[in-house]
């Protein structure tokens, strides 16, 4: 009995510890840790990578839809993105006349849906290699695996390449790109 009492606990150990694997903890973004429990602007508010993104989703007035219930899932480019852009836009798109521009393109990177990488990759097999996805600003991306990264192509022909997958959120998943997506205006 006391033979299958120890064999019995390092079993139940051995299921806890997988499943607790199962359960890994969000990856850091920005160097700073994210939480599940947090929605996406208090986490993305974090990330010393995300400050240009945090400031334009304050200029765009979309502070209480992204902190709202979702699920949302966002593509969210770094700073490095926005310096990627030509000069001056990001300071032409954070002007108070440039809101409604500035929004159009910030929900360009929303789709309303929890979104986890397997997910989007499977979609994308399910179709052929490419997955449309429509945002909430109404534009069509269309997502594709290469080289075991996704890839977003913009309605401008830009492709962002995902770096950072699942950052789970309370509200919806953060996935965090190298470009920032651009509608047809």
């Amino acid at each position: 009995m006391k033979k299958f009492l120890v064999v019995s606990a390092v079993a139940l150990a051995s299921i806890m510890t997988g499943s607790m694997a199962a359960y890994a903890a969000n990856p850091k973004v920005g160097g700073a840790s994210m939480f599940e429990d947090k929605n996406i602007v208090e986490n993305a508010a974090n990330s010393k990578d995300h400050t240009t993104l945090v400031a334009a989703v304050k200029a765009a007035g979309l502070v209480s839809t992204l902190e709202g219930k979702g699920p949302f899932t966002v593509f969210a480019p770094t700073n490095e993105a926005f310096k990627a852009l030509p000069k001056g836009t990001v300071e032409t798109l954070l002007k108070p006349e440039n809101k409604d521009k500035l929004a159009k393109i910030l929900t360009c990177h929303v789709v309303a849906a929890d979104a986890m990488a397997s997910t989007v990759d499977k979609m994308i097999k399910d179709d052929g290699g490419e997955h449309e996805l429509k945002t909430v600003g109404g534009c069509i991306l269309k997502a594709k695996e290469s080289m075991g990264k996704i890839t977003l192509t913009d309605e401008a022909g830009g492709t962002a390449t995902v770096t950072i997958a699942d950052v789970k959120q309370s509200n919806g998943v953060i996935h965090v790109i190298d470009k920032v997506l651009v509608p047809k205006m």
